[in-house]
């Protein structure tokens, strides 16, 4: 639990204290989500456990994307930047924000970082947040899509366990599948009932940095995603030219 925020703790700060926090919070994530759109960004919350294997995902999504994208990446960690190097050494300018004592990051932080030029000439901005399951998901950082990164050492109750992350995901990528072989007792239909308990839409794609699994399909997602995200920059403009029109007519 962080010192700032409480994360859901009524002890730590009073339910309405935490819900004006959240307030700010979403009215600097829609201003964050305004920005994506208007450059017609495709900006991703990745979340996951420490150790779920996040930053190797984006290693292997700069891999397979290649020059066909321009992609950045905003970085969450307590302390050290060793994310952000790693990225920046895979080929996508990377940014990384240190929390402190916080668990997680918020709309603020990702405002400031775009500021500084985070996401500047990216089609596609990853948000690697800090490694926890529970706080990370509270903050709507204006992103259009979220990610939960599950390895399969985690085990497949986690959905179950921290539903909140899992509820809001549109999609879950189960990591390090080329680790199944040692791991006979995972049960792949445990973790699909576990997700069909909690997300309203599950969907589910097994991925292996290390082999390359999935990591064609999951490129195809962030390909239909970013499509979305730049034909509603272009219906935002078309509205925007026609609003100016009407105004000068």
């Amino acid at each position: 639990m962080c010192n700032t925020c409480g994360c859901g703790d009524t002890k730590f700060l009073p339910v309405e204290v935490q819900e004006r926090l959240l307030a700010v919070n979403d009215r600097m994530a829609a201003h964050n989500r305004a920005h994506f759109a208007r450059h017609g960004v495709l900006a991703v919350n990745l979340m996951g456990s420490p150790g779920a294997g996040k930053t190797a995902l984006l290693e292997a999504t700069a891999r397979a994307a290649g020059a066909a994208r321009r992609l950045a990446a905003i970085t969450g960690d307590l302390e050290t930047d060793r994310d952000a190097l790693r990225l920046r050494a895979a080929g996508i300018p990377a940014e990384a924000i240190t929390t402190g004592s916080a668990c997680h990051l918020d709309a603020d932080m990702i405002c400031h970082a775009l500021h500084r030029g985070a996401a500047r000439g990216a089609d596609t901005v990853f948000i690697e947040n800090v490694g926890n399951l529970v706080c990370p998901a509270i903050y709507d950082l204006g992103q259009a899509a979220i990610v939960v990164a599950l390895s399969v050492t985690e085990g497949e109750d986690k959905p179950l366990k921290y539903p909140v992350m899992f509820r809001k995901a549109d999609l879950v990528l189960l990591t390090k599948v080329d680790l199944l072989l040692a791991l006979p007792d995972f049960d792949r239909g445990a973790l699909e009932e576990a997700l069909a308990r909690v997300m309203p839409a599950p969907r589910l794609l097994e991925v292996s940095a290390r082999s390359g699994t999935g990591i064609a399909e999951w490129v195809a997602f962030l390909e239909a995603r970013r499509g979305e995200a730049a034909e509603a920059a272009a219906s935002r403009a078309v509205r925007e030219t026609d609003q100016f029109t009407m105004r000068g007519a």
